[in-house]
């Protein structure tokens, strides 16, 4: 176990957030109790989590979608490795969804077992690049970086929570057969939600009315969720994580493109060489711009 980095904590060949995870824990991760209709959401860091978290909470719980449950997503959803009001999950009732950055040899091996189900959401990596930079500088835990270029070199060598973004998708894909699991693309999300809902619900075997998959597509905007106090995550990182500065918002722009605002054309043309190396044999698709089908 590597800890030189005080900002990261590196176990079996993983980044984990030091604060955020306990030992014990991640040492007992390969036999913890899987039940046949627990759900897990599975992302790289900064590609989707919060949102398809908000989007399972409006699918599974009633009470939350015609808003008479107050309760905030990450108690209706922990975080499975960052458990951080230290919920008990055997006593949780079923079913049981958990969201978590795990890579794809470090999750409990009962997932194997192909019953419970995994939905993986990927984003491009540029988008991911930028989305994490500004978060980095956000949240206190997170080691700051003072240009996109410093980043920009941690994260292509791995050195950051999350470790390296191309293991961690190639991982998941590579070994998908092992695995009940369905990949969703945060851009496809991005521009048809209504399709990606019912993909998602058909995937999980909930039906939906019409009413509910308008309400759970209205609630589950970007604009809907960043002010919507129970599913931002806002007063959880506030008082939970903490905060650097109070003018930016851990749900910041949602789009598809941003990183065209931050990066230089040498950095764009490094980037894509070494995407072009490491994804060469992925056949997932990807979307870089808002205007691409």
């Amino acid at each position: 176990m590597d800890n030189s980095d005080t900002y990261l904590l590196n176990f079996k060949g993983y980044n984990f957030e030091p604060s955020t995870v306990e030992i014990d824990f991640l040492e007992n991760l390969d036999d913890f109790e899987i039940r046949d209709d627990d759900v897990f959401i599975i992302t790289y860091p900064k590609s989707g989590t919060i949102w398809t978290q908000q989007i399972l909470s409006l699918i599974y719980f009633e009470g939350y979608r015609n808003g008479t449950e107050t309760v905030d997503t990450l108690d209706r959803i922990p975080f499975f490795e960052m458990n951080i009001r230290k919920v008990d999950f055997l006593k949780r009732p079923s079913p049981r969804i958990f969201v978590s950055h795990l890579p794809y040899y470090l999750v409990p091996k009962a997932l194997k077992n192909k019953k419970a189900k995994i939905i993986y959401i990927y984003r491009n990596p540029k988008d991911v690049l930028v989305s994490f930079f500004h978060f980095s500088n956000l949240v206190v835990i997170l080691k700051p970086a003072d240009s996109i270029e410093h980043f920009m070199e941690r994260f292509l060598n791995g050195k950051v929570v999350g470790s390296l973004w191309f293991d961690h998708i190639r991982g998941w894909y590579e070994h998908r057969h092992d695995f009940n699991i369905l990949f969703m693309m945060f851009e496809e999300m991005k521009k048809d939600l209504r399709s990606s809902v019912l993909k998602m619900s058909s995937f999980l075997e909930k039906e939906l009315n019409e009413e509910d998959l308008e309400t759970i597509v209205k609630r589950a905007t970007f604009q809907n969720m960043k002010s919507d106090p129970l599913a931002n995550c806002e007063e959880i990182l506030k008082h939970e994580i903490g905060k650097r500065t109070n003018d930016s918002f851990f749900l910041r722009k949602g789009t598809i493109g941003d990183w065209k605002n931050h990066f230089t054309v040498e950095q764009n043309e490094r980037f894509d060489r070494i995407f072009q190396r490491k994804m060469k044999n992925i056949p997932l698709k990807f979307i870089w711009d808002i205007n691409e089908e």
